[in-house]
């Protein structure tokens, strides 16, 4: 009875491994379907979601990316104290997921892209990452951080015509201003009306408006 039980339980197996068979031999044939890798070449499908990296003479430093990261992968700090003084980011790809937020949100569209390369892997986390900084621009009256002198430009150029409605703006147009040497350590006080035509923050820039009002 026992052999019987065992002889009908080996009958019935094979009969369900027949329809599997034509598979099997296919796979033998044509061998695995997963890829070769890192032995062999990967082709992606043109959409993969890779690596993002700054376009340095694109990106303007405004840290759009920085503020929409929603893993915090990219970290944004402003060296005033450095000659000149620099804005610094840093990506690390080891925290990043890879989303997108930073290429769709980006001020120019293109100062960081998202590419393709996918094959990241390292022996040592702390050098997965990529950099770039931007000079910025500082309050001629109180020294603290406007922007970067390329956001500034950006926004000049952008504003077309209406930029000579703002003096800073206007001169940055005509390249004069920005290009002057900004206050680090001992920024100068602010004065009556000729203040008006200096590279202010707002804070400073509203302080000299009211004061000229009054």
């Amino acid at each position: 009875m026992v052999s019987a039980l065992k002889t009908f339980a080996k009958k019935a197996l094979w009969a369900l491994k027949i329809p599997y068979l034509p598979e099997a031999i296919r796979a033998v044939v044509k061998g695995p379907y997963t890829v070769d890798f890192p032995f062999g070449d990967t082709v992606d499908t043109g959409a993969y979601r890779g690596a993002p990296v700054w376009d340095e003479d694109v990106c303007i430093g405004c840290g759009a990316c920085y503020e929409v990261c929603p893993a915090h992968a990219i970290e944004m700090v402003d060296d005033t104290d450095s000659d000149p003084p620099m804005r610094r980011f840093k990506l690390r790809y080891d925290q990043c997921i890879f989303c997108g937020h930073c290429h769709y949100n980006c001020t120019t569209d293109d100062g960081i892209c998202q590419t393709t390369d996918w094959d990241l892997a390292t022996y040592d986390r702390t050098q997965s990452f990529t950099t770039v900084e931007k000079e910025l621009l500082l309050c001629d009256c109180c020294g603290g951080v406007i922007s970067t002198k390329d956001h500034v430009r950006w926004v000049a150029r952008k504003a077309g015509p209406k930029a000579y409605a703002n003096p800073g703006l206007a001169l940055t147009l005509e390249g004069d201003l920005i290009n002057a040497p900004q206050p680090t350590r001992k920024p100068r006080p602010r004065g009556d009306r000729a203040s008006i035509m200096r590279l202010l923050c707002p804070h400073c820039r509203r302080v000299v408006i009211f004061d000229e009002i009054a």
